[in-house]
């Protein structure tokens, strides 16, 4: 039974309402807006970062059994770069930008301003709970918003680190951290906001736009899907499976939105790519992977049954040609190779987001772009090919939220184009400027003075004035010069 005390903490719908209603009031105050308020923020990310990053890699091994480098160089080191760019753009970034302007409105300047939305809602992931979390927060500090995150719960550790150091570096009044499960969520989204940032499953993603429906609010959903890669013949075939392998379980062990789902390959190809997919994972990870430190475990014991029910079906179980072996008391799985799984199978139905990778087999690799156009939109889709007209002809036929050719899940590190998804695999987008967009509001400003005040606009209406209206809009100079001597 709770205490008093503890039922006073309660965070419910009342709750979440005050807490909302105190972030409007903060941005109405003007404070979050400012250039020297939204560095301060920045640069405290990174003093967070360098100061507890021992906390920070010790909470992801409690929740996920990260490896160092892992937890190092893909949460830490990304945030810490995210923020660096941050500082050094955001300046320009903020800086109205000129717009041009046509005759019919002549004479005027215009210019486009990047206006912060307001009080905004972010609402992380389990699988890179320091990454996802504070990616999306620098996007929304930088675009000069207060905010509200709401870490995963199935993180625990890691939601338990965020909600101590964000207050202790942050301001604490623009930017607040909820903790807690399904009702903390729920009564959060029940709030109205300005944006609200998700980041999860498609079953959650149309729950929380659901949610945001009701009070018009926009929505980012960064999502998954199944993330093909395409391997051709004629290429470094160990080149590839080396990429292919850090891809899939060099990302948290399969449990990256994306990593590589599955594979399509030639016939020809398959045992070749599966004698070199054996012996490079080997060499990563050992001849016994359930004992390596550098592959991270299943997050619970929910996502450890979801897997094995995909390993064990009946038409599936037959096709493992690498691993399968599971520890189910420490929540590992092996990394496991599976050849010629049907499409009907779940395995092909459902994002894995685990350690499993089958392979499926095509005639003629050009076959590969009709199994994937008869699924969802994917978050990321790979192909590994030397043939500039396959290239092409995947860029063409292969709709994703992202494509990386000869490598696998790179385009995450690169802040200069979006990363988001399409369909079902989400909708909006972030990294680098496009994290300070997707909390922009882009505002169109017209300026005008009192001079040139033209009587064509204004009742009563005539002939003349419409034939010269109508030569303003279309703005060709010919016609407005022949209407204004009387020509037309």
């Amino acid at each position: 039974m709770a205490t008093k005390e503890e039922e006073n903490t309660v965070f419910d719908v009342e709750a979440a309402n005050v807490l909302a209603k105190d972030l409007r009031d903060v941005f109405a105050s003007g404070k979050t807006r400012s250039y020297e308020w939204r560095i301060s923020q920045l640069k405290s990310i990174v003093k967070m970062c360098d100061e507890h990053e021992e906390d920070i890699v010790d909470a992801l091994r409690q929740d996920l059994s990260k490896p160092q480098l892992e937890s190092i160089v893909y949460e830490l080191t990304m945030v810490k770069n995210s923020c660096t760019l941050a500082i050094k753009e955001l300046k320009r970034w903020m800086m109205p930008e000129k717009a041009k302007t046509s005759l019919t409105t002549f004479p005027s300047s215009a210019e486009i301003l990047s206006e912060p939305l307001g009080a905004v809602l972010i609402i992380s992931a389990w699988n890179y709970p320091f990454l996802l979390s504070m990616d999306p927060l620098i996007g929304a500090i930088a675009a000069g918003n207060a905010m509200v995150l709401k870490p995963s719960e199935l993180a625990p550790a890691s939601s338990s680190v965020l909600a101590k150091l964000l207050p202790e570096y942050l301001d604490c009044s623009s930017i607040k951290v909820v903790e807690g499960a399904v009702s903390e969520t729920s009564a959060l989204l029940e709030q109205k906001w300005d944006k609200i940032f998700y980041t999860g499953n498609g079953r959650v993603g149309r729950i929380v736009m659901a949610a945001a429906a009701k009070h018009l609010t926009p929505v980012v959903l960064e999502l998954g899907g199944k993330s093909p890669v395409v391997v051709d013949s004629g290429i470094d075939i160990q080149i590839a499976t080396r990429r292919i392998v850090v891809g899939k379980w060099g990302c948290n062990n399969g449990q990256a939105c994306i990593s590589p789902d599955y594979i399509i390959t030639t016939k020809d190809c398959a045992e070749k790519l599966v004698d070199s997919l054996k012996k490079e994972l080997e060499a990563f990870y050992g001849k016994n992977p359930l004992e390596s430190k550098d592959l991270s475990r299943i997050v619970n014991s929910n996502h450890f049954a979801r897997l094995t029910k995909l390993l064990d079906e009946d038409k599936v179980s037959g096709k493992i040609v690498y691993g399968g072996e599971r520890d189910e008391a420490n929540l590992r799985i092996a990394p496991t190779i599976l050849l010629g799984v049907p499409q009907n199978s779940l395995i092909m139905k459902e994002e894995i987001f685990g350690p499993l990778l089958p392979i499926l087999t095509v005639s003629k690799i050009e076959d590969s772009f009709d199994i994937i156009k008869s699924g969802t939109k994917p978050l990321a889709a790979y192909l590994f090919t030397n043939n500039k007209k396959l290239k092409e002809q995947f860029l063409m036929s292969v709709s994703a939220g992202g494509v990386v050719i000869n490598d696998t899940t790179l385009h995450l590190a690169v802040h200069s184009v979006p990363f988001g998804g399409v369909g079902e695999s989400g909708m909006g987008s972030y990294h680098g400027k496009f994290s300070f967009d997707a909390f922009t509001h882009k505002k169109a400003v017209v300026y005008r003075s009192f001079v040139g005040d033209a009587s064509v606009r204004y009742p009563p209406y005539t002939l003349g004035k419409l034939r010269l209206m109508k030569a303003l809009i279309t703005g060709n100079l010919w016609t407005i010069l022949r209407t204004l001597l009387g020509m037309s």
